[in-house]
């Protein structure tokens, strides 16, 4: 790995919140007049960035990362970086979305990712309503661009949320800023999948201990083993020695 893709920048990326600071970041997200976008990073999203150089500069052309997980704050803690608090999007985005709602803004709802009948009803369950444009997660990307190009309003907050994994949703999301309206990007992972019903979340046990990845491991084994399994020892490998 080159000095340029080192752990170091990967982890000086990252805004650190505590949860008290959570009001502050949400206004400064939901009043911009710009496009900007979000994502987290965990440890699977480091290993993407090692593996691709192009994957780690999507990453890097979001507006604002947030810390994701117990990986990611070991290696915190490893370089010397205060972690502070885990900003998980599962439990994060209903609190944008929800923060949105009860603000004064216009806001044109967007739901990229997954496929029906989970994307509309995980989609009416996170948005609080049935006015959200929506597109199936399993198509190519110039259909996500020619979707918001067409539906995006100059004078209205237009909230994305990608919920396609990574890295298909970093790449959209730095395509879709390049669209000059106000707009916030929220990379969402399994976010409408946990909405509607169709991922469960672990216990609250296993989400305190910072184990949740561990349930959702068990939960589906075959999807997960490369991620988890190999990923885990290589997440470390890299920190380790690079």
């Amino acid at each position: 790995m080159v000095d340029e893709m080192s752990n170091e920048k990967i982890l000086n990326k990252i805004s650190y919140f505590e949860n008290r600071d959570f009001d502050t970041f949400v206004d400064v997200l939901i009043s911009t007049y710009e496009p900007v976008s979000l994502g987290f990073v965990n440890q699977h999203s480091i290993n993407l960035m090692h593996s691709d150089k192009t994957i780690y500069e999507q990453f890097f052309s979001l507006s604002y990362l947030l810390r994701d997980g117990i990986g990611v704050k070991l290696a915190c803690i490893y370089k010397g970086i205060d972690p502070k608090d885990n900003l998980n999007g599962t439990d994060f985005i209903p609190k944008i979305i929800n923060a949105i709602n009860k603000s004064d803004r216009d806001v044109n709802f967007f739901a990229f990712g997954t496929s029906e009948p989970w994307l509309s009803e995980g989609a009416l369950n996170l948005f609080k309503t049935k006015d959200v444009i929506t597109e199936n997660g399993f198509l190519d990307e110039d259909v996500y661009i020619k979707n918001f190009e067409l539906n995006a309003r100059e004078n209205t907050l237009n909230c994305v949320v990608l919920a396609m994994g990574m890295p298909k949703q970093e790449k959209i999301a730095l395509l879709l800023s390049q669209i000059r309206v106000p707009s916030l990007i929220i990379c969402g992972g399994a976010i409408i999948d946990f909405q509607a019903g169709k991922v469960k979340r672990s216990p609250d046990l296993l989400r305190k201990l910072g184990l949740e990845w561990l349930y959702r491991f068990a939960s589906e084994p075959k999807r997960l083993f490369k991620r988890y399994v190999i990923g885990i020892p290589k997440f470390f490998y890299n920190l380790i020695v690079n």
